[in-house]
């Protein structure tokens, strides 16, 4: 039998990377269009505390990261659970993985954004205004659509690297596609086997990723295109 019969549960592993991966850029979407929003805004304290954010994130491996804010996070809760004499609740390794990745890469789509955001023509949305929309309109009609066009190209290589991230959270005990990959290896003694099957499953939903974002780019390219034909 192939891999002695744990291939099920790598394929299990990576229903649960695709959930984690999903979740992550969720969390990173928001903090990453709120962090652009706080480093563009004409506030300095906002817009340094979003820098800073976004520097020290950027500059510390996603795998200490990981430690800090898991281990980190359970001496918290453990030592506030001591000082109001309650008992401690233990950190879900979902929970925990998830917004540790969505964090980090938060920082990453900060500067996607943000750069997403100047690229936009400031005379179409001075010309917006002039016309008479109110600030908010101009952002959601005129901004969003044109910022989304210039942020896919960094979207789609943080969405890329992102999915690969995933693999640090088999570190923090949660079953995803590395954490089954290693129980596989120790059971088997094939680890060459066994990681090549999880590098063709990596490979396999980074290639599909690439084929759906190249469509959506060029979908919203698509009249910008034909302008300049």
């Amino acid at each position: 039998m192939f891999l002695q019969g744990y291939l099920p549960g790598i394929l299990e592993g990576a229903r649960l990377t695709l959930e984690v991966s999903a979740v992550s850029l969720a969390v990173s979407v928001v903090l990453g269009l709120f962090g652009a929003m706080c480093r563009l805004s004409p506030n300095r304290p906002i817009a340094w505390l979003a820098d800073i954010y976004s520097t020290v994130v950027r500059g510390v491996p996603d795998l200490v990261w990981m430690f800090i804010l898991f281990f980190g996070g359970q001496m918290v809760i453990n030592d506030l659970a001591a000082y109001f004499g309650a008992e401690a609740p233990q950190i879900n390794s979902f929970i925990a993985g998830t917004l540790t990745i969505g964090f980090i890469f938060g920082a990453y789509m900060t500067e996607t954004f943000r750069g997403a955001i100047l690229a936009v023509p400031k005379g179409q949305i001075e010309a917006g205004l002039a016309y008479g929309m109110s600030p908010r309109r101009v952002f959601f009609r005129i901004t969003v659509p044109q910022m989304i066009r210039f942020a896919l190209p960094g979207f789609s290589n943080n969405w890329l690297v992102l999915v690969k991230t995933t693999a640090l959270v088999s570190v923090i005990g949660l079953p995803d596609m590395m954490y089954q990959a290693d129980n596989a290896k120790s059971a088997t003694q094939l680890p060459f086997t066994v990681y090549m099957v999880v590098a063709g499953m990596y490979l396999v939903i980074t290639t599909i990723s690439i084929v759906l974002l190249d469509r959506l780019q060029k979908r919203y390219t698509l009249g910008t295109r034909e302008a300049e034909l």
